[in-house]
């Protein structure tokens, strides 16, 4: 996902200027440390469910003062430094917009995304 044309392309949308006062991007990369035991990592193997996370976007867009939710997961083979996961929450107010942010990138982590590490030495 490109964050700055896909923000270009939420803003030329209809209704954008209505209905959006914040727009929050999480952009998660993949750590040279496992978040387990802090172990080394050269690299993980991604596999996401894009149907479930278009399902959770789709969920969490209907929240009330949320205008879009949007969602891309790399697949494959990732070394530290690479893009892991995208996510852009739109909507009207922050207290809104953080909460849902939060929350959609907690399920697509819990139930969209599986990766596994290969560890150093």
């Amino acid at each position: 996902m490109d964050i700055t044309a896909t923000i270009a392309k939420l803003k030329a949308e209809p209704g954008f200027s209505d209905h959006v006062g914040m727009v929050l991007v999480h952009n998660g990369v993949v750590r040279a440390t496992s978040r387990a035991d802090g172990a080394r990592v050269s690299a993980v193997n991604v596999t996401p469910d894009r149907d479930r996370i278009a399902a959770l976007c789709r969920e969490y867009q209907a929240r009330p003062g949320i205008w879009r939710v949007l969602a891309e997961a790399a697949e494959g083979h990732l070394t530290p430094g690479d893009d892991l996961l995208f996510i852009v929450v739109a909507g009207d107010f922050r207290e809104n917009v953080k909460a849902t942010l939060a929350e959609v990138l907690d399920r697509i982590k819990a139930e969209a995304v599986v990766k596994t590490e290969t560890r150093e030495g």
